[in-house]
């Protein structure tokens, strides 16, 4: 029988290679639209997959015995072996294992890619999870339904920020605009017309592990103030919803000023966000926040496809480190 990194044993089914003997998968990034740090306590969000940028993973086998892990995005080259069992790397294929009931590991290198900037709320975690699940899965030829993609992602999750709200393994698995309660089914949100996002990099890698803890003291500290923080972020995610469906961006873009100014109230903002959110307000922006963990990492803006380019360029004037125009597309 063969042991895992934990020292548990793997058991029950033989691995038999299948044909071919490499095998390549990839999932997209995402950004929060509405409700992050709200969603974790019980509240809506919205979230749309960012195509613009992936994660890969590619399983081939080896001869040389042992897995191999190929990271060169984070300079990591080593064996299975070699990394802590919690490591998120080794969490998600060590639990791939034990969900398939694989007794005998394969020998086999897995290389990761990934264009996704990490700490930046974009989903990198979740999205290189993903690939790594499919690939590995599909080369084991065992290849796992969505469902279980999504719910052995939200596991490794629980590595990279504590207490998520299981949204970025969500929308990064289905690829698709989704409306999110904890707990609860994922729910499509339906896009009554195509509108564009600029994102942009403050360039200030955050943990959303960290700003989730700090604002969880604060909410136990004073339970009852922040839950209506919180319950006025749900009431603003679901009238965006409406506003996607009606296709109203003009209200879209008010919303989301709204929603950044709660966001500041939790103080997970920063001067860096808060800059490019007012210098996109200024460049033409039909509404701008913070998105994702916050103090650091990305901010959004509403904008007309036309302006699309020139506000961009405003964000890099202003300071953020790289930009990503994306359009969500109607549906």
């Amino acid at each position: 029988m063969g042991i895992n990194n934990s020292g548990h044993i793997l058991s029950l089914k033989k691995w038999i290679p299948p044909p071919p003997f490499m095998t390549t998968a990839s999932a997209p990034g995402k950004i929060i639209l509405f409700g992050e740090h709200a969603v974790v306590y019980g509240r809506p969000a919205l979230a749309v997959p960012v195509t613009q940028v992936r994660a890969s993973a590619t399983v081939s086998a080896n001869s040389s015995g042992g897995i191999w892990i190929e990271a060169p995005d984070i300079n990591l080259t080593c064996e299975l072996a070699q990394l802590a069992p919690d490591h998120p790397l080794a969490a998600v294929i060590i639990g791939l294992f034990s969900a398939l009931r694989i007794r005998q590991s394969p020998s086999c290198t897995i290389h990761i890619e990934s264009t996704i900037p990490v700490a930046a709320g974009l989903g990198s975690g979740a999205a290189v999870s993903v690939a790594i699940l499919r690939a590995l899965s599909a080369f084991l030829g065992q290849t796992l339904s969505e469902q279980k993609v999504n719910k052995l992602a939200f596991e490794i999750e629980k590595l990279h920020h504590g207490n998520p709200s299981g949204i970025d393994n969500s929308v990064v698995t289905y690829a698709k605009p989704v409306y999110f309660i904890k707990g609860r089914p994922i729910k499509p949100c339906r896009v009554g017309t195509a509108f564009t996002i600029v994102i942009g990099d403050t360039g200030v890698p955050a943990l959303t592990k960290e700003s989730v803890g700090a604002l969880r003291e604060l909410w136990g500290a004073q339970t009852s103030h922040w839950d209506k923080v919180f319950d006025q972020v749900g009431i603003i995610v679901r009238e965006a919803r409406r506003s996607i469906e009606r296709g109203d961006t003009a209200e879209l873009g008010k919303l989301m000023d709204s929603n950044h100014a709660l966001l500041q109230q939790m103080t997970v903002s920063s001067v860096d966000l808060d800059r490019l959110v007012i210098s996109a307000r200024k460049a033409g922006a039909l509404g701008a926040k913070l998105s994702g963990g916050g103090r650091g990492g990305n901010m959004i803006a509403l904008v007309s496809t036309e302006k699309a380019p020139s506000l961009a360029e405003a964000l890099r004037a202003a300071g953020a480190k790289r930009t990503i125009i994306t359009t969500v597309q109607s549906n």
